[in-house]
């Protein structure tokens, strides 16, 4: 039964929703254009602000829905986390889309609203205060994911929350940015485009 959880959170993740977004809005296929990604920052600059306010809502949600039906059905901290990790593979590597899929970070944020709501609005207030300064959408996304191992340790040592999410954070933390990693390059380089830009 619990490897079944796995499998449907791999579907959640894989939901196609900057591909879809591409296809009915401007009949394009998003992954062709900029940094390939389905994810929001691509469908902001290639669809406009309404697709990607959308595009990052659904993403978000794939990732809160799958921690919410694992503590639904009460599967423990361990076989949550191995859902979790089961919807960020999905998202990076769908199987409809030929394995090329988002960069994990919305998805990200809603696995980590379902394990911790403090955490994941912690996580969040980085990512925003980063943009509000910098305007970097890339740059945003690595601090913050930086800024997750040290939240979730944070709770880890005041909460009840266990092991197996910091685990999860660090993980989570390694996939953000090696999704990043040709950003981090422009990034040092000077030559990431900030919002707004192409």
């Amino acid at each position: 039964m619990n490897l079944l959880f796995l499998l449907i959170g791999y579907l959640f993740g894989s939901f196609p929703s900057g591909y879809l977004a591409g296809k009915f809005i401007k009949g394009i296929d998003i992954r062709t254009l900029g940094s390939g990604s389905t994810g929001a920052t691509n469908v902001l600059r290639h669809i406009g602000k309404r697709a990607a306010i959308a595009v990052f809502l659904i993403d978000v949600f794939k990732g809160f829905l799958s921690i919410f039906l694992a503590k639904f059905f009460l599967l423990n901290d361990s076989w949550q986390i191995a859902i979790g990790l089961s919807t960020l593979i999905g998202h990076i590597w769908p199987i409809w889309l030929n394995w090329k899929g988002g960069k994990a970070v919305a998805t990200g944020l809603g696995i980590f609203l379902g394990i911790s709501w403090q955490v994941g609005l912690a996580t969040l207030g980085v990512f925003i205060l980063m943009i509000t300064f910098f305007r970097i959408v890339s740059l945003a996304s690595v601090s913050a994911s930086l800024a997750l191992p040290l939240i979730m340790f944070i709770s880890f040592k005041n909460t009840s929350i266990s092991l197996p999410f910091l685990v999860i954070s660090l993980l989570a933390m390694t996939l953000v940015i090696w999704r990043h990693r040709e950003n981090i390059i422009r990034l040092i380089k000077g030559q990431e485009p900030k919002i707004g830009q192409r």
